[in-house]
């Protein structure tokens, strides 16, 4: 079988290989700022899931430029994603939004504009401007679910119901906005069945999807569970296995963004084996080939460009 993945939809749609450029938009979240919440998603790092953006104290301009220069340098590359990535990024006055977004999708270079936020964050005004922002340039709304099991929700901390998920994606989807939808394997309790339930749930109300290895680090309430013996990472097996199962279950029109993470190093605790890059890329390639699953209708088998994919994805 084959699967969509990130670069075959970039080639198909804009003729050539695409980096994605991330930005840090100053915000916060609902779920730490005591609205939902005061200390985040159990797994949620003070950084926000975004460890590889650049400085909030930098203009979203210069922060284009600074990311822009440093992935050009090494691959040449001439079209970039904006990618607004830490926290919640439309939790802010819609005024605001509308600069720093526009100010993302001026530069000719940047074809699309990427969004990651939660779905209890999109109101009328926010979704009016991702519509105005969408007639310009591609948006894309990243919603992070992580699973549908409310147990598992509460757990998490996640902070909202499984039918404002629904919403959202529904809305966004009408618009003509793209969602791509969040899931995290290995999350505490959770058996491979629920697992794949949450990916079959997404992948049916998604046009893309991100399959995220549950990391635990530092400064996270997720370390003091693991820590007590609460619960087990998954292995390095185990986690490829069930990744295999997940991309079967796909529908096969939607685009998997990721097929793994990196944790940030400075932070990462468990599981270890994910630090290294290379045996991970490997061990996804060589499952990908056994169980004959390939990138693209017309790849024939051929895996050729699937580490280089991996590694760009953020």
């Amino acid at each position: 079988m084959y699967y969509y993945s990130l670069n075959e939809y970039l080639q198909k749609t804009f003729g050539e290989k695409v980096y994605k450029l991330s930005i840090d938009g100053g915000m916060t979240c609902p779920n730490r700022d005591g609205t939902c919440g005061d200390r985040g998603c159990i797994f949620c790092s003070g950084g926000g899931s975004g460890e590889f953006a650049a400085s909030a104290s930098l203009t979203v301009p210069e922060q284009l430029e600074q990311a822009k220069n440093r992935i050009s340098a090494k691959t040449g590359c001439k079209k970039f994603i904006a990618y607004f990535q830490p926290f919640t990024n439309t939790y802010a006055p819609v005024e605001y939004l509308r600069k720093i977004f526009y100010e993302a999708i001026t530069p000719d270079e940047i074809v699309a504009l990427s969004i990651a936020t939660r779905p209890d964050c999109l109101g009328d005004d926010v979704l009016s401007l991702l519509d105005e922002l969408n007639r310009i340039k591609p948006v894309w709304v990243e919603l992070g679910l992580q699973t549908i099991h409310s147990r598992t929700a509460e757990y998490i901390r996640r902070g909202y119901a499984l039918p404002v998920y629904d919403e959202a994606a529904r809305r966004l989807r009408s618009l003509g906005i793209q969602v791509i939808t969040h899931i995290i394997l290995g999350l505490p309790g959770e058996s491979r069945e629920e697992m794949l339930q949450s990916v079959r749930y997404a992948g049916e109300r998604s046009d893309g999807i991100k399959l995220q290895l549950l990391h635990v680090l530092k400064n996270t309430d997720l370390l003091s569970d693991w820590e007590q013996g609460r619960f087990k990472t998954l292995s390095l097996e185990e986690y490829v296995d069930i990744l295999c199962d997940c991309i079967e279950a796909l529908p096969k029109n939607v685009v998997i963004h990721r097929l793994t993470g990196d944790g940030d190093k400075k932070l990462l605790v468990a599981p270890v084996w994910s630090a290294d890059k290379k045996r991970v890329l490997n061990t996804i390639k060589k499952a990908l080939n056994d169980r004959d699953i390939v990138q693209g209708k017309n790849t024939e088998g051929s895996l050729q460009g699937l580490v280089s994919e991996l590694s760009d994805l953020s």
